[in-house]
């Protein structure tokens, strides 16, 4: 009988120990997300009147992809493909949301799982802090998605210095912050007080691998720096452009804050850093630059897709590439499911991108991606060099060689009719796994809900 507890007590030991080693094999995840930031925006990726020492640096330590794309031009459909890890028509959502907290209808739906559950399954910690944007209701508060710990914003955007609970909510700018459904003041600047939260999180989850999810706002509108960070850009004499530097400035910061932790910690080497921004630069509103690019923010064009895009896990993907093939959001999530050993099912789609940046696999990792907005009244395609796009500015379809012309300025489609038919062809393949939206866009969303208060309001 001794000998057999002897037996069964070492048997969990050792099982224990195995266990214990296979969880402290899994790196890190930290995703960081930009808001808005312009291709051009960054040192990195060419610009010339704003300093990012620390994207750059996350850029020099691992791969700095040139055809980085995210799933949607604007920013709650592209947040809503990075959570289910698929493409998010396929659930109907590509459209933003409006701030409505009684509305247990829009929001992630719960018939998709998001990466942080599974991360979790896969015995991850889940941080989520910042933007989340994704149904400000209580049923798709994060904390009941996933997230064991969630610092932010439900809504589409905020203020960056202040609450005030006397200012109509609409979308959410005025509302208090909240840390795990809790509401909370605002007493820093709110891209400081985010990496506070970040660090925090680090700090608290040291002994087991941890997903954090980290989605600054900056530097998306409304235009609020720092004073100090304001007054270095003093020689740029448009004022709009003068704050939205200082934003990018003051974000690159909080960055290289979370990046000196992790170093702090000995946790470099073990923790993957995925460093993008949501959409294309709305440059007319915010002033950001999207460099070469045709258009921006809520549009198929370059200019509203194509971002800053990097991948950073030293000693293991290789320091300073740079990395032409066309990549998408979703495949940072794939990689960061794939890496952490999470459950994965047969509808997720992505790539994992490790094997190709560590050359193990010499291809391409997408054939093809595509973006469709409102139902395909606008989509595109690109594949290779090539890219199909439909837009309401335009009448008839477009093609252009991104390789010879990356700012989509010689329209060939009527050159290269084969061309154009195999990308229709690969558009309509995938649109026929898509549904239509199941919400209206915040603005008519407001409209409609105007309308039926007034349709209700009491007789004069």
């Amino acid at each position: 009988m001794m000998k057999n507890l002897i037996r069964i007590f070492f048997f969990v030991m050792f099982a224990t120990a195995l266990f214990v080693q296979a969880q402290s094999s899994k790196p890190n995840i930290v995703f960081i997300l930009a808001d808005d930031m312009g291709y051009g925006d960054v040192t990195s990726y060419g610009c010339k009147d704003i300093q990012t020492p620390h994207i750059d640096r996350l850029a020099s330590e691992g791969v700095r992809f040139t055809s980085g794309y995210s799933s949607h031009p604007y920013c709650s459909p592209m947040r809503a493909g990075l959570m289910a890890v698929r493409y998010q028509h396929r659930f109907g959502y590509e459209r933003n949301i409006a701030y409505d907290q009684h509305n247990m209808v829009m929001g992630f739906p719960k018939t998709e799982k998001t990466v942080a559950a599974r991360m979790k399954e896969a015995g991850y910690a889940t941080g989520g802090i910042g933007k989340w944007h994704l149904g400000s209701a209580r049923p798709f508060q994060p904390n009941a998605r996933g997230f064991d710990f969630f610092f932010g914003f439900r809504g589409g955007g905020h203020r960056y210095f202040e609450v005030d609970l006397n200012q109509r909510l609409h979308e959410g700018y005025y509302a208090p912050l909240e840390r795990n459904g809790q509401p909370e003041p605002l007493e820093d600047y709110l891209t400081t007080k985010l990496t506070d939260e970040a660090i925090g999180f680090i700090h608290r989850n040291t002994k087991n691998p941890f997903f954090l999810f980290l989605a600054y706002n900056a530097p998306h509108g409304p235009l609020q720096a720092p004073e100090e960070f304001i007054q270095k850009y003093s020689q740029i004499q448009d004022k709009k452009r003068r704050t939205y530097a200082a934003m990018v400035d003051a974000l690159d910061e909080q960055i290289g804050r979370v990046m000196t932790t992790l170093d702090q910690l000995g946790f470099r080497e073990n923790t993957i850093v995925f460093f993008m921004s949501d959409n294309g630069g709305p440059e007319h509103a915010n002033a950001s630059d999207n460099g070469p690019l045709r258009g921006g923010k809520g549009e198929v064009y370059e200019g509203g897709i194509r971002v800053p895009f990097i991948v950073s896990w030293p000693g293991t993907v290789p320091a300073g590439v740079l990395y032409d093939h066309p990549v998408v959001s979703i495949d940072l999530m794939r990689t960061a499911l794939e890496m952490g050993r999470a459950p994965i099912e047969e509808k997720l789609e992505g790539v994992n991108l490790i094997p190709y940046l560590t050359g193990e696999n010499p291809g391409a990792p997408n054939e093809a991606l595509f973006w469709r907005m409102e139902n395909g009244t606008d989509y595109a395609v690109r594949s290779g060099p090539w890219k199909l796009a439909k837009t309401r500015d335009k009448t008839g379809l477009q093609l252009y060689n991104l390789d010879e012309d990356v700012g989509e300025t010689r329209n060939l489609a009527s050159e290269r009719p084969e061309v154009l038919g195999s990308l229709i062809q690969l558009y309509q393949d995938w649109n026929a796994k898509n549904i239509a939206p199941f919400f209206p866009g915040y603005r008519e969303y407001h409209e409609l809900l105007g309308e039926f208060y007034e349709s209700i309001s009491s007789p004069k």
